[in-house]
């Protein structure tokens, strides 16, 4: 071999060394009076992480290959600073911010900041949490021009494509929201907690979420499809994660007070403090929510305390402690029949129904990290809540009367004489999950490995039975004054669960990546019992009567596979995929509760299936983000109610139904595109879902109908405006026409007994307009909700809060005084 022969031979393996290399891209960032800026977040768009700079103002990105970055750095009062830097050629680097040179309100400085790190979908790794080829969106409550006191859902979660709403309290008092044929109520098909620790009240035996943090305490929501179920749990819905503000990092103290009043006599407080001193760091808040509601019969007072700890013991140990209570009381004004909504929606002839929740959450969180590659989580969290219901549905024998028009019957002395049905559920559970996430190299290419476990325990007890003649609040129960009352039950349901799971990340190349993932659990579920068995003539009369008992235990043990891919052929593009199992237990609310309107049938069981994402997202031309995807979700053994021979609603497994559909969130920038104003925001967003589906296969006649809760079409869309200090928005949701039960009938005749509870939801269209004004640390909010007083309703309610139709609030005005210390 000839010298230039070697020279060329040793000049490639340089080369190709220096492609295999790995390198620290560092810099400092200062302002224009070279004065280091603590605390600037520097976003590398490559990478898709962010990092914040230290005290002297440095920062740094670790183990990079040789390339060109694009990098951000925001910080406010500064304008933001987008450039592209060269390593190794350019590892250290000087940024130097300009400032804005105008005072701007901080919601106007956080649309900027959201336009470089509000890419509305959580990074491949977040803390000890994998996310990559998932479908994931983060609503960003900073970012939120609207409702905020009252939980309006419509308008925090419009840019989550396909999500279904309940909309039955003026207050929010709770969230319900479903997706892909899921049903909404209390979104018990969503493994929902709060920064990361379970609230429902029971993961797999009580799912429903009866607590729903203030969205004015919120930092932001993050939510995770049905693959999910991997790391997070098994429902089909996926995650809803509600990530709590944080306190502040630069401040020993800082004040928030909120004051809003609204339409129906609206009246909510939230006052919180919060800051950080030295390695000690705490944010609390309290918030209190009263009002008449837009019915009669449906007042309502809620309180609610937030406590965060956290100590910071030094750069790799952080221990935080939580604590949270909500205990509110709501009237319930029942539901309506058909020709009851029709002719006054704000009808009610219920007055002795009363809610009432109390709810009692603890979470201790262990972060460490045992080096730049590993990281390990261990949350500890418990549970102590109760829910109680009492009133008057109806008489649920009376096979020929509707519950919901039946009266309350009330003697010559205007006495009522039938004792209100009382449900009382307590809940007493804990658990611990622990996370390690590690960063190796494979291939030359950073992979990422995640191992988890979850240990979960629950002791619930269910009681029904009689409750007192009064209209008050009386959650007592009356059994010896009612002996022979039919509808009485007393159980207990202790639950373990017991899950590992894993996931790796496998970075084949810089640009296509391959998760596989499996989760492993055991569960165990007992019931332990009496009830009082009562057996009817088909004329609804009792002829017998007799204490019945259940002893039951039940261990299943099962294995649930997903895979994700990622592939980002460039930095602003990814196409992502996804197919992953999923299970929902059977709750004991599904084999116990004794309900007017449906009976249960004994075979009972677990339902399980999968769901699959394909799509694309990214952002182009630095002015519109976009999420486009096609989603299928096969659901096996669905829990539904169908009629049997005595005409009666019955629930239980109805057969498999298939689902899928089109997603697609769109966000264009138009003040970017065409006036690049830094004082002022023009924006405009479409959340567009197209579903269809249908059973597939049934021992019922209902084989080829839709599936329950799904509106073909689910539009989001509207504009977002706003100079200096002011911003607006301006919303338009509609869906179209949706079934409520697998008969897909459009209503029941008038005068029925199904008359409110079976039939379709009709299409409505919502207008939503909402103002913010800031002037120094004070800022004013207002709005109107249904501004075009459409009368309309969301929900056909079976049991509480009906049954019957529940109609949503008319045209609503709110006005919120903020106040920043």
């Amino acid at each position: 071999m000839k010298l230039k022969d070697y020279s060329i031979t040793i000049i490639c393996l340089l080369s190709s060394l220096g492609l295999w290399a790995q390198f620290d891209l560092q810099g400092r960032v200062v302002n224009q009076k070279n004065i280091p800026v603590a605390n600037a977040e520097v976003y590398n768009e490559n990478l898709g992480s962010q990092t914040l700079t230290d005290a002297k103002g440095e920062f740094s990105f670790e183990d990079l290959k040789a390339g060109t970055y694009n990098i951000t750095v925001f910080s406010f009062e500064y304008k933001i600073l987008e450039t592209k830097i060269t390593i190794p050629a350019e590892q250290r680097q000087v940024l130097t911010l300009e400032p804005l040179g105008e005072e701007l309100s901080e919601v106007i400085i956080s649309q900027r900041r959201a336009r470089v790190f509000g890419l509305k979908k959580l990074k491949p790794v977040e803390g000890t949490a994998i996310y990559a080829g998932k479908k994931s969106e983060v609503v960003l409550l900073d970012n939120t021009v609207g409702n905020l006191a009252s939980n309006n859902a419509r308008q925090i979660y419009a840019q989550v494509a396909g999500l279904n709403i309940y909309e039955n309290s003026i207050g929010g008092l709770q969230l319900n929201i479903g997706g892909r044929g899921l049903d909404p109520n209390r979104s018990a098909n969503f493994n929902t907690r709060q920064n990361g620790y379970d609230i429902s009240a029971d993961v797999l035996g009580y799912p429903e979420s009866y607590y729903t943090p203030p969205a004015e305490a919120l930092e932001e929501i993050q939510v995770v499809r049905g693959a999910a179920s991997l790391q997070y749990g098994t429902q089909f819905g996926g995650l809803i994660n509600f990530k709590m503000k944080q306190p502040a990092k630069d401040k020993k103290l800082e004040v928030v007070s909120r004051q809003t009043l609204g339409y129906f006599n609206l009246f909510t407080s939230f006052n919180s403090i919060g800051g950080t001193v030295d390695k000690f760091s705490y944010y609390t808040y309290y918030n209190f929510k009263q009002g008449d509601g837009f019915r009669p019969n449906s007042e309502f007072e809620s309180k609610n305390v937030y406590t965060h700890l956290g100590y910071q013991f030094n750069e790799r140990t952080k221990l935080t402690g939580e604590f949270t209570y909500l205990n509110y009381l709501a009237q319930q004004p029942g539901g309506l029949t058909d020709t009851q909504f029709n002719l006054d929606p704000d009808f009610s002839n219920r007055t002795r129904n009363w809610f009432e929740v109390d709810w009692k959450l603890y979470a201790l969180k262990l972060e460490h990290q045992f080096s730049k590659k590993t990281d390990f989580s261990l949350n500890l969290f418990g549970l102590d809540a109760s829910r109680r219901a009492i009133g008057f549905r109806g008489l649920p024998t009376d096979l020929n009367s509707n519950p919901i028009t039946v009266s309350d019957e009330i003697d010559a002395d205007g006495n009522f004489v039938t004792p209100r049905d009382l449900i009382v559920g307590s809940f007493q559970n804990w658990g611990a999950e622990a996370r390690l996430l590690s960063r190796y190299k494979l291939f030359g290419e950073e992979s990422v490995f995640l191992i988890g476990s979850k240990y979960y325990q629950a002791a619930n007890e269910a009681r029904q039975g009689p409750g007192s003649l009064g209209v008050d609040a009386d959650f007592s129960f009356r059994n010896e004054e009612f002996p022979g009352y039919a509808n009485q039950s007393d159980f207990e349901f202790p639950n373990l669960n017991v899950a590992v799971f894993g996931e790796n990340i496998f970075n084949l190349t810089d640009k296509f990546s391959v998760t596989p993932g499996i989760r492993f659990e055991y569960i165990k579920t007992q019931a332990d019992g009496v009830y009082n068995n009562v057996v009817y003539d088909n004329a609804g009369n009792p002829i017998s009567s007799s204490i019945g008992r259940d002893d039951e235990e039940l261990e299943r043990s099962f294995i649930l596979l997903g895979v994700g891919l990622s592939y980002k052929p460039f930095t602003s593009l990814e196409a992502y995929g996804n197919i992953s199992q999923n299970y929902r237990s059977v709750t004991f609310s599904d084999i116990r509760i004794v309900n007017p309107t449906f009976t249960i049938r004994p075979d009972i069981s677990d339902e399980r299936g999968y769901t699959a994402d394909l799509g694309i997202r990214g952002k182009a031309f630095n002015v519109l983000n976009y999420d486009t995807n096609v989603f299928a979700l096969l659901y096996e053994d669905r829990i539904g109610e169908v009629f049997n021979d005595r005409a009666q609603r019955q629930r239980g497994n109805i057969g498999d139904a298939f689902i899928y559909g089109f997603e697609s969130y769109l966000e264009w920038d138009i003040n970017r595109t065409f006036f690049k104003a830094n004082s002022a925001v023009f924006n405009t967003f479409l959340n567009l879902a197209v579903t269809d589906s249908e059973y597939t296969r049934s021992e019922r006649p209902i084989e080829g109908r839709k599936v329950e809760f799904i509106p073909l079409i689910n539009l989001k869309t509207g504009v977002g405006f706003g100079y200096k200090n002011l911003l607006g928005s301006i919303q338009f949701t509609h869906l179209s026409d949706q079934y409520t039960e697998v008969t897909n009938a459009d209503a029941a005749p008038p005068g029925s007994r199904e008359e409110g509870t079976l039939g379709k939801i009709p299409a409505y269209s919502i207008l939503d307009i909402s103002l913010s004004y800031t002037y120094k640390r004070f800022t004013l909010e207002t709005g109107l909700n249904n501004a075009l007083n459409e009368s309309y309703f969301t929900q056909r309610a079976t049991g509480y809060p009906g049954p019957g139709i529940i109609p949503a609030a008319p045209r609503s005005w709110y006005a919120t005084l903020e106040i920043k210390l």
